[in-house]
């Protein structure tokens, strides 16, 4: 009974545990999930249009990855220091990790543009590569269907570069709020946006009232409409609680200067840029396995589609205690609490996993039935994309560890660390192992990402390691001038 005991106390928190837990990551989850799922019902109606369509979105979304992952690359070094300087109750801190993360958001944002919007047509070539093993009939069938695939593309494009920066300043804005506890506005601007993105494309997709629907061009425009009126709902709501209540002081006089201390701005921009690399070089190494992928033929990148889409959804639950794990950690650290922040981060692990094991039982069991959603896609597709999803399911453990780690380590301000643990892991293991199967074998393309898969296993104990070390243990700010 003694050693039940200590395992409960070491491993499962208490009633103020959880619920402090929950408040964090029940809104992110409802918020996500309102997200994915509506993405899941986007990614059918433009697949109901034709298969062409749905690539072509899919493709171009791999470029729009990257940008979304280095806005959340860039804003996370201020974010470590916002959540300690809230432990420590420094408000002008928070402000001053306020107007870096609305740099951040105006740099990325030009370079992001200028990069898609010059580069865009080649980028979408790498992943666009039909499948020439068949008849004169098919392969002429392949080629159409590709040029089809990158016309699409490109009117996605041409549209989605106006979303670039209300998506950068709700990122801003959001990742500060939650900073302070505050999770339900950008929750319910979120939900916001998803539904608006969701009647838009409904409207403007389809053939209505008269009017023949735009396609991709419809979904692209109902996704940066939604963008702002996330972004609107926000700043209206978060600056009339400051009016009215004094609530987020952060945002009192923050435009007025953008002045930091060079010592913050010094400090910030160290732990930043291996995070910006970090998020760089991971979406980058993520879209290059996609491509890799995509070697094997058109009816693949569809497959990958679906199983990417359906997986987002039920991956929901896991990847938002990331969030927790952040602010959690990051207040102790902030506080001086270290013993408190290994139990947090410990705890909210073991949390974690539990959930996933869960959701992946329940993707396991829904894999043959899920893709059938995918009316236009071809029988191949769909049959393929069972067999990812539960190749995806199997590894969602390990990929739940790795991801509270990552932002255990982060929360500690181990920026450099958290870059060889997740960009360096990815270039040295998953990509190269998958140009070499795919190039230089004729193995399936479903062992070829069980395989890849296989490879977090190293990175498992490798997390586990630095956890167990308790390297990441450090308060940031407490040297820190006001």
């Amino acid at each position: 009974m003694d050693l039940i005991k200590r395992i409960k106390d070491r491993y499962l928190g208490d009633r103020g545990f959880y619920s402090a837990v929950l408040m964090l990551f029940i809104p992110i989850v409802i918020q996500n999930g309102i997200s994915s799922f509506v993405n899941l019902l986007d990614n059918l109606m433009v697949g109901s249009v034709g298969e062409a369509q749905m690539n072509g979105v899919s493709i171009s979304n791999q470029l729009f990855f990257v940008f979304n992952l280095c806005i959340f690359g860039g804003m996370s070094g201020a974010g470590i220091f916002a959540a300690q300087f809230f432990g420590a109750k420094d408000e002008k801190g928070v402000k001053d990790c306020f107007r870096f993360m609305l740099l951040v958001a105006l740099v990325i944002c030009l370079a992001g543009t200028f990069v898609i919007g010059v580069f865009g047509s080649d980028l979408l070539d790498l992943f666009i590569n039909p499948d020439l093993s068949g008849t004169e009939e098919e392969i002429a069938q392949e080629i159409l269907k590709a040029k089809q695939t990158k016309e699409e593309g490109l009117k996605y494009i041409a549209i989605i570069l106006l979303g670039l920066a209300p998506f950068a300043l709700t990122n801003a804005y959001a990742s500060t709020l939650r900073v302070e506890g505050e999770t339900r506005l950008p929750m319910y601007a979120g939900i916001a946006g998803v539904f608006t993105n969701l009647t838009l494309n409904w409207l403007l997709i389809f053939d209505h009232f008269g009017h023949t629907g735009l396609g991709v061009q419809g979904a692209a425009i109902a996704t940066v409409i939604s963008r702002y009126v996330e972004l609107s709902i926000i700043v209206v709501v978060a600056y009339r609680r400051l009016k009215k209540t004094g609530r987020y002081s952060f945002l009192n006089d923050a435009f007025r200067h953008f002045h930091i201390p060079p010592k913050l701005f010094k400090d910030v921009l160290i732990r930043s840029l291996p995070l910006l690399a970090n998020e760089l070089l991971w979406s980058v190494g993520m879209t290059v396995l996609t491509r890799h992928y995509s070697l094997r033929g058109l009816t693949v990148i569809n497959a990958m589609t679906i199983t990417s889409t359906i997986s987002n959804l039920f991956n929901v639950l896991v990847f938002s205690m990331g969030t927790a794990v952040s602010v959690m950690v990051g207040r102790s650290l902030g506080a001086n609490d270290m013993e408190g922040a290994k139990a947090n981060a410990r705890k909210i692990i073991v949390f974690c996993e539990l959930i996933c094991l869960v959701t992946c039982a329940l993707l396991i069991i829904l894999s043959n039935i899920l893709p059938l959603a995918y009316s236009k896609s071809s029988d191949e597709a769909k049959k393929l994309a069972s067999h990812l999803l539960r190749a995806n399911a199997i590894v969602m453990p390990l990929n739940a560890f790795t991801h509270c780690t990552y932002f255990t380590l982060r929360a500690g301000g181990k920026t450099f660390i958290t870059f060889l643990f997740d960009s360096v892991y990815t270039w040295l293991l998953p990509v190269p192992l998958s140009f070499f199967l795919v190039t230089f074998t004729n193995m399936d393309i479903v062992p070829i990402v069980e395989l890849v898969h296989a490879m977090e296993l190293i990175k498992v104990t490798v997390g586990y390691i630095l956890l167990k070390k308790g390297i990441w243990i450090h308060n940031i700010v407490e040297n820190q001038e006001a």
